[in-house]
């Protein structure tokens, strides 16, 4: 079975890119934009058929594709390509491989969603003995955790992964208490002795179960999308801080293999599905935020850029000059594939421990 769920997460990350791809290739088709070539996977090419101005491809390695618009940064002075659009239809055909990440992702966790009969909540379900905070201005058994310094606790695992990450200093936290929210500043919630073991906070974390229906299941649906795209941002920041390692860090072949230990932990193929489906829509998700980001050679920098070529005409009827750009863009290309290269050779390293 672990072969299948290579190939499964093989074919999964491959899709992902190529429905990113596709976000653009249909944006571009839109707007009018010319499409020199639009492509399922990469490298050597097997078959390709032309209708019209596009040729369309099918390549030998399944690792995603590529739309190549017409002369995407070069001024010939053909009115449809990429470089002679306007900046709204430049920002839709650069923001639209995100966008149809981010409905990937949504597809699938509606699919798994739609048959939950429930869904849970981070609730205090006790304390330890001698915990000091519990009381009307602390915490109560039965609250139900809805932010830890300002990060939203949307579902069932979120108090644990922001409780983790505490700074050993005073924490923010509301709760849902009788149905009304309770703001409790700098609460001193730190890690102890508790129950004979250090390092613990003192409060079991139990569930809140909320009956399914369908205003509830699409709520739930938004929830989740929202809960992937905070954990992005959450763990680029702990990356910054300095609080997650270069060696928690996964490229393809960690992801891969992510998948298939997921696959193989499940009880049934039925669950290996569910569960590989669940782990697809993060992925999607993370793909959608991550591609968004300003950095140069990513849609987010290129996005940036336009954003402030548009001020510079503004302000000073110049742009920045397309040379500076695609410098910028090419040396952060390298950085991002040499930084790829690393993570990938730890994850191949790992493969064999």
């Amino acid at each position: 079975m672990s072969f299948i769920y290579v190939l499964a997460g093989i074919f999964i990350f491959g899709f992902l890119i190529a429905i990113h791809e596709l976000g653009h290739f249909l944006a571009a088709r839109l707007c009018g934009v010319r499409v020199n070539e639009f492509s399922i996977g990469m490298g050597p090419l097997l078959w390709h058929r032309e209708t019209g101005e596009t040729q369309y491809s099918i390549r030998l390695l399944p690792i995603g594709g590529f739309c190549a618009l017409g002369e995407d940064d070069i001024d010939t002075g053909d009115e449809r390509s990429f470089v002679h659009q306007g900046f709204w239809k430049k920002l839709i055909i650069l923001a639209a491989g995100s966008f149809m990440n981010l409905l990937a992702g949504v597809a699938v966790i509606a699919c798994i969603f739609a048959a939950a009969s429930g869904f849970y909540l981070d609730q205090i379900a006790g304390f330890s003995e001698g915990f000091p905070l519990e009381g009307e201005n602390g915490l109560m058994e039965g609250d139900i955790f809805y932010k830890i310094d300002g990060w939203r606790t949307y579902l069932r695992g979120d108090a644990a992964l922001f409780l983790r990450f505490n700074d050993g200093e005073g924490m923010d936290v509301e709760v849902i208490r009788n149905g009304e929210k309770v703001v409790l500043k700098d609460l001193p919630l730190y890690r102890g002795t508790y129950d004979g073991q250090p390092g613990r906070f003192g409060l079991s974390v139990g569930a809140a179960r909320v009956p399914a229906s369908f205003l509830t299941t699409l709520r739930f649906i938004g929830y989740q999308t929202l809960d992937f795209v905070q954990q992005v941002w959450f763990s680029l920041i702990q990356l910054i801080r300095g609080n997650v390692g270069f060696s928690e860090m996964s490229g393809p072949v960690g992801i891969v293999r992510t998948m298939t230990e997921v696959g193989n932990a499940s009880e049934t193929a039925a669950v290996a599905f569910e569960n590989i489906a669940f782990f697809a829509a993060l992925i999607a998700i993370n793909l959608a935020v991550m591609n968004l980001l300003p950095i140069p050679a990513l849609d987010g920098g290129r996005i940036f850029f336009l954003i402030v070529d548009s001020v510079a005409m503004l302000l000073f009827k110049r742009k920045i000059p397309e040379k500076y750009q695609a410098a910028v863009n090419t040396a952060c290309f390298v950085l991002l594939m040499g930084v790829m290269l690393l993570v990938t050779l730890k994850d191949v390293r790992n493969l064999f421990l």
